[in-house]
């Protein structure tokens, strides 16, 4: 592993809560649960991507934090040399954390999953990175 997979980890968000009709509610804070301020939020959802790989790419800025709010599905983090870790997500608060310069690929998704995405970055398509082998050769740079 790399400088970056090596600070891959997964989160334990807080215990979910619970109010007086059995509601469930999950509250997650930047810089406290999650280790960046939150600047932006998408999902990825709806029976469409059951069967698909999603991602397959790495970002040079934005770190991520993942979980599935409900489904499940998988992320799988590939580093410059072919090796590969796989999280499954199921539980509300489980959650990966991914430093920038990962590639990964999210997959596997149930018909029912919600994968919410939280980063530290705006979107800026200039800093991703969408083929494999110039991420190793970035990688590869980086390291020398």
């Amino acid at each position: 592993m790399n400088k970056y997979t090596a600070g891959i980890r997964t989160l334990s968000i807080p215990d979910l809560a619970y109010d007086k009709e059995n509601a469930i509610v999950l509250e997650i804070e930047g810089k406290k649960d999650i280790p960046f301020e939150i600047k932006r939020i998408f999902y990825i959802f709806g029976k469409g991507n059951v069967g698909l790989v999603r991602g397959k790419h790495a970002n040079r800025k934005s770190e991520f934090v993942l979980f599935n709010v409900s489904g499940q599905s998988k992320v799988k983090v590939i580093d410059e040399k072919n090796r590969e870790i796989i999280y499954e997500l199921s539980r509300p608060q489980e959650a990966v954390y991914l430093p920038r310069m990962v590639w990964k690929e999210m997959y596997d998704f149930t018909e029912d999953s919600v994968l919410m995405v939280l980063t530290n970055e705006y979107y800026d398509p200039e800093e991703y990175i969408r083929n494999f082998d110039e991420f190793v050769d970035e990688i590869e740079a980086e390291m020398r």
